[in-house]
């Protein structure tokens, strides 16, 4: 480092929590484009109870380096290993940190589990959280703490709500109210449609906060 240059700043630790299938795994592949086409370096820790299957999609997709991309086998429920005892955890995003040093953000996707799953702020910087539309309406105002604590909530899936009667307006304004005004945004993963707006508020409040 010469005199006059600066330490980059620490690269951000970005959880993605939610149910099995809520579509966690469908928004990193939709945002692994968005951080390229804005000029800023990502990696992926994923975690599964007793496969590395989300880790392996990941590595095969041909939108990242499958170096990138560590598997965390928990062995346990899956909370746990973020939040109870996330050593694992913070030692794979220190790896993806020392090999790459350019990084914006290293992205910590949780094991599927339900709306109890929250994250150790030990962990990770700014965490969202994930639901689908096609499990139910109400699933906002059950007021699970993955749904109160993170710092954004996603309703993915706004396409099914139609085959399904939810409400989205529904959601987002109980979600919104069971939150107090915190962020809650709207995404179809199977398309693209939200993952901008996203990406903007991950920049906003987190990448360059």
């Amino acid at each position: 480092m010469t005199p006059n240059s600066q330490p980059l700043p620490a690269p951000a630790r970005i959880g993605i929590g939610g149910p099995v299938g809520s579509g966690k795994t469908a928004l990193i592949e939709n945002l692994i484009p968005v951080f390229a086409a804005r000029n800023l370096e990502l990696a992926i820790v994923t975690n599964d109870l007793v496969t590395r299957e989300d880790a392996e999609r990941l590595q095969r997709s041909g939108l990242i380096d499958p170096d990138r991309v560590i598997a965390v086998e928990t062995g346990a429920c899956p909370h746990t290993a973020i939040r109870e005892d996330p050593t694992l955890n913070i030692q794979s995003a220190d790896q993806l940190v020392q090999n790459y040093p350019n990084l914006a953000a290293v992205i910590i996707e949780s094991g599927g589990d339900n709306l109890a799953s929250t994250f150790s702020l030990d962990l990770v910087d700014y965490w969202l959280f994930v639901i689908d539309a096609a499990d139910g309406d109400d699933i906002p105002r059950k007021k699970g703490p993955g749904v109160v604590r993170s710092d954004l909530l996603i309703i993915n899936k706004t396409d099914l709500a139609p085959y399904v009667g939810a409400d989205l307006d529904r959601m987002v304004r109980e979600g919104t109210e069971v939150r107090k005004g915190k962020p809650v945004l709207l995404t179809n993963c199977a398309t693209g449609e939200g993952v901008e707006a996203v990406m903007d508020l991950l920049v906003h409040d987190v990448l360059f906060s």
